[in-house]
């Protein structure tokens, strides 16, 4: 009995040395063509987030991101996570934004997977794009 469970184990382990093993063997390749369009359409995003981010939020009071944040450098992306104070917790930059929209713009919060808030992302890390990743600092 204890040799049948054994052989089993040393089964599993095979197993799944096998499919880690081929997992490296199969990465995807990409066409110059690929990676083209996707920064295309990568660009396109970053385009609507600097529009959003300079005003086409539309605040119910006409405030805009970019009367703090002169083309969001000052938001430092690089960084989240991160503690912030103004919510009380380790917070994503996402939440950050929603807190930002809330109230300096007093307006309603974005879904975290809204187009306008991946696009307002996507601006902010353009815009530090050459910044080391530094998560949780200040």
């Amino acid at each position: 009995m204890k040799r049948g469970i054994i052989h089993k184990a040393a089964l599993s382990v095979l197993g799944f040395a096998v499919l880690l093993g081929s997992a490296t063997v199969c990465a995807d390749e990409f066409t110059d063509k690929d990676l083209e369009r996707w920064q295309k359409e990568f660009m396109s995003v970053v385009k609507q987030g600097d529009e959003l981010f300079h005003g086409g939020l539309k605040s119910k009071n006409t405030v805009s991101c970019d009367q703090c944040h002169p083309n969001a450098t000052s938001i430092h992306p690089e960084t989240y996570p991160k503690f912030q104070q103004q919510l009380g917790k380790v917070a994503v930059l996402g939440e950050m934004i929603n807190w930002c929209i809330m109230n300096p713009l007093e307006s309603d919060p974005l879904a975290l997977n809204d187009p306008k808030m991946v696009a307002l992302q996507a601006y902010i890390h353009w815009e530090r794009k050459d910044k080391p990743l530094a998560p949780g600092k200040h």
